[in-house]
């Protein structure tokens, strides 16, 4: 699949021919943040300066053609939880979840990672879309699945939804210990088809964004693309946790993933 990426921004030609709709998977790229930090990092949570966040957003809601009010994101907490907007949400009220969806115009739904995968969703026909934060736990408990009911709740048919997976940790830099492995399996034995074998004993290399593919071709959805990306890898587009983790870092920014419908 062809991708298209300004200075800092990635678009899918699917969701992109949607009519309507509007999206970005923005990157590190384009903002005012420094340090750690730098520069367009969009989290609230991270602990960095909440002006220079709220400016770095207010870009990102106008790279998208929206006011900076219009971008809503939720309190992640790594759940199945999906979230029906019809009006705009100041950060400070946003609830606890992991999927947002609408068909009210305007409203941006963003998602914010840096490791986990961004899923972007949209009906084909331009009436609504969605988003998901599909970490590990997310992905295994059914975010995905609650994010597409919902939106079929507002009219959306499941066979005019198109998912593209965002930038997210590849199977080459995300090692999980044996119990990690264990619990997939649990699920399904065919989950072992995700986990090669790592360099240390009893460790492996989990694949992510193929478990989210297919559970989505699992769920209805035929038309699911994925963007090549790394974020552990890719210092200089991407945030990530776990290299964080690896250079002790003490702090991590956030890219967010956003999709809108146009009034």
């Amino acid at each position: 699949m062809q991708i298209v990426q300004d200075s800092y921004e990635i678009t899918c030609p699917t969701l992109a021919a949607c009519s309507g709709v509007r999206h970005g998977f923005f990157t590190r790229k384009g903002g005012v943040s420094s340090g750690l930090y730098s520069s367009l990092n969009c989290g609230f949570g991270s602990g960095d300066d909440v002006e220079i966040v709220a400016e770095n957003r207010a870009r990102v809601a106008a790279a998208l053609g929206q006011n900076s009010d219009a971008l809503c994101t939720a309190y992640q907490i790594h759940s199945p939880r999906a979230v029906v907007l019809d009006h705009a949400w100041a950060w400070r009220d946003a609830p606890e979840a992991d999927a947002l969806v609408t068909r009210t115009p305007g409203i941006i739904l963003g998602i914010l990672t840096a490791d986990c995968l961004p899923i972007l969703f949209a009906d084909s026909r331009g009436s609504v879309i969605g988003a998901a934060h599909a970490g590990w736990k997310g992905a295994i408990s059914g975010v995905m699945e609650a994010t597409i009911d919902a939106m079929v709740g507002l009219g959306a048919r499941r066979q005019d939804i198109f998912a593209t997976l965002g930038p997210a940790i590849a199977q080459e830099s995300y090692e999980v210990g044996a119990e990690f492995r264990d619990r997939f399996i649990s699920e399904g034995f065919e989950n072992r088809d995700y986990f090669m074998d790592g360099e240390r004993a009893n460790h492996y290399m989990f694949d992510l964004k193929s478990y989210a593919e297919n559970r989505l071709a699992k769920a209805g959805i035929s038309q699911v693309n994925v963007l090549a990306r790394d974020t552990c890898r890719e210092e200089g587009d991407f945030f990530s946790y776990r290299r964080a983790c690896l250079r002790a870092e003490p702090v991590y920014g956030r890219q967010v993933s956003a999709i809108v419908l146009e009034a």
